[in-house]
């Protein structure tokens, strides 16, 4: 697959990523098929078991997350159809396993469809405590009540709202939050050549004020001593580490947090982008790149609101 990409996204991106061919040579490439195992319907040994005709290959930072060489008809496995496995992009698994909820906890996801990382997390807390999963539009909430039937999540209440209203309406009672904000899907490029025909830094510029409301809205629905991660699929500052330097410059006492997943590579955020410089804390967010563990791009930040 050889992939043209504008002038423009190669000025952006080469100022801050150094092994730029590398990059553009990954974003040429097309993804391999992932998938992870619901263990809210079967043990990790069963769905291996029912699927080594495919011969899938654990990923070497998630235990539950495996890849594929081929694949492509694995969303019409009966596997799939009964929630078994769940198949995801591998970089869209990372943002929950930072976030790390535990069983019996109340965790906001406040922009969930189509509900990966909800039924993700959901699994993670064992179906107990509880998940309020939301979503403003009907044909997305739709999806994401059938993917969350479909994985047997009971500790899933889905809504429809306008996210920044919901976080105020739940203001200081949740354990934990997952912001996974809705952006310009750069990280898509290496599944849709769509993607890459509509990129535009004016398409960029459309995300940026619906972010820095949701990370608000999301920080103000933590308890203190909560935890949130928010999360994008996309390269560009302007939607990732300016977000959380406007998170900072409205809530100065929120604390970034340096996040690892063992096996996982993963790089430092921006401290400057262009004309404009961010806090210090900005480099403690973190960059997933696709050259480094053949997934998408993304983009993650753990944040704490002190106690």
């Amino acid at each position: 697959m050889t992939r043209t990409f504008p002038k423009e996204f190669i000025e952006r991106y080469s100022q801050f990523i150094p092994d730029f061919d590398a990059f553009l040579d990954a974003m040429q490439r097309p993804l391999r098929r992932t998938f992870r195992v619901n263990t809210l319907k079967a043990t990790r040994e069963r769905a291996l078991d029912l699927l080594a005709d495919l011969n899938p290959e654990p990923l070497a930072w998630y235990e539950l997350g495996f890849s594929l060489d081929g694949g492509e008809g694995l969303g019409k496995r009966l596997e799939h159809f009964i929630g078994l496995i769940y198949v995801q992009e591998a970089a869209s698994m990372a943002p929950p396993l930072v976030l790390d909820p535990q069983p019996g906890e109340c965790v906001l996801d406040l922009a969930a469809a189509p509900g990966s990382k909800t039924t993700e997390m959901s699994a993670m807390m064992e179906n107990t405590g509880i998940i309020i999963a939301n979503d403003p539009s009907p044909t997305r909430v739709r999806g994401l009540l059938g993917n969350v039937d479909r994985a047997g999540c009971l500790n899933v209440a889905v809504c429809r709202m306008d996210g920044p209203s919901l976080g105020r309406a739940v203001v200081g009672t949740c354990d934990r939050v997952l912001v996974d904000a809705p952006c310009s899907s750069e990280g898509t490029i290496r599944k849709s050549s769509q993607a890459l025909a509509h990129w535009s830094v004016a398409a960029i510029e459309r995300f940026p004020s619906i972010q820095k409301r949701l990370i608000l809205a999301g920080y103000l629905a933590l308890k203190p001593g909560g935890q949130m991660v928010y999360s994008t699929c996309t390269v560009a500052p302007e939607e990732n580490e300016a977000v959380v330097a406007h998170l900072l410059s409205k809530q100065p006492e929120a604390e970034v947090c340096e996040a690892e997943l063992p096996g996982l590579k993963m790089r430092p955020g921006l401290c400057e982008w262009e004309r404009e410089q961010f806090p210090e804390a900005a480099g403690r967010c973190r960059r997933i790149l696709p050259q480094d563990n053949d997934t998408e791009p993304f983009f993650v930040a753990l944040i704490r609101k002190p106690a």
